[in-house]
């Protein structure tokens, strides 16, 4: 699906954007079930295993800022991932053998849907070598009002900033650090079926939802079957035991088969500890880990 041109580009910026990834009819059946899983979240109080509520949500006004794991949710997201133009991207990028790291749909919520603190996903989860990605498949229209993702171009190339604040892991970078060059920040808008493409350790964020509509956006995060966790902030794998990760790892092979020969490359780490007193979301864990907001 991806011409060799993309790929380069890609490989060069740390980032992507792929049109038209979903079908009209993918996306409007993608549409229609993110309605109804936002609709039955009127009468949930408080965040829970399912949905992270944003201030001011009730059953008048649900006020999302996050439906956790989708997969989970309804199947149809599994069957986007792995049997969509979704997949012939992941092909192209990662080669036949690909795990789910995890899924969410991000909800910003119009009128000042949270915010996403400038972050690399890799500060969160380690792994042998970086051949992890996230995409993020625009079920609505992302224009610059409603909080699109920022990327700063060729910083996955770079070093793992600090991500912590207070002494412990809040999920964010100070905006402060020297090597935070929010100038060269680039925003990615497009239509609804557009997907983002951003390499694990790019340095990326997204300011509140201060449109009158929603932000809904699909996020994947994957990894190359041959790259294997040394640690996850918030990680639930590390306690199955040996039977039970097994058996997750099968449920969340998306392509090929898993690899049990880790490559191990020379990579920048740092450990995502000690955690924040919240680890429930990474709102939570900005917000309950004192991150200094870029946002204002």
């Amino acid at each position: 699906m991806l011409s060799e041109a993309q790929k380069a580009f890609y490989a060069e910026n740390g980032y992507l954007m792929v049109e038209d990834a979903v079908t009209p009819d993918q996306l409007a059946r993608l549409q229609k079930i993110t309605h109804g899983l936002i609709d039955a979240s009127r009468h949930v109080s408080t965040s829970d295993e399912v949905y992270d509520l944003d201030k001011g949500h009730g059953p008048d006004g649900p006020r999302l800022t996050r439906i956790k794991l989708p997969h989970k949710r309804d199947p149809y997201f599994w069957e986007i991932l792995t049997r969509s133009g979704v997949t012939e991207v992941l092909t192209d990028l990662l080669g036949p053998d690909t795990t789910l790291l995890t899924s969410k749909l991000n909800t910003k919520a119009p009128g000042g849907g949270a915010a996403v603190e400038w972050h690399q996903d890799w500060a969160f989860y380690p792994h042998t070598n970086d051949d992890l990605l996230a995409f993020g498949l625009m079920l609505e229209d992302v224009d610059e009002a409603n909080g699109p993702l920022m990327v700063i171009p060729g910083t996955h190339k770079g070093p793992i900033l600090s991500h912590n604040a207070n002494g412990v892991f809040c999920g964010a970078i100070d905006p402060d650090d020297p090597l935070f060059e929010r100038d060269r920040a680039v925003t990615l808008t497009g239509r609804a079926g557009s997907m983002t493409v951003h390499h694990a350790r790019l340095l990326h964020g997204s300011a509140p939802n201060v449109s009158d509509r929603a932000r809904m956006i699909l996020f994947y995060e994957i990894a190359k079957a041959d790259a294997w966790p040394i640690l996850g902030a918030n990680s639930y794998f590390h306690a199955l035991g040996q039977r039970r990760f097994w058996d997750d790892l099968q449920d969340r092979t998306i392509t090929g088969a898993p690899c049990l020969a880790p490559r191990l490359e020379q990579v920048p780490v740092r450990m995502p500890l000690p955690p924040a007193p919240d680890t429930s979301s990474i709102f939570r864990m900005q917000e309950s880990g004192g991150a200094k907001s870029a946002f204002g």
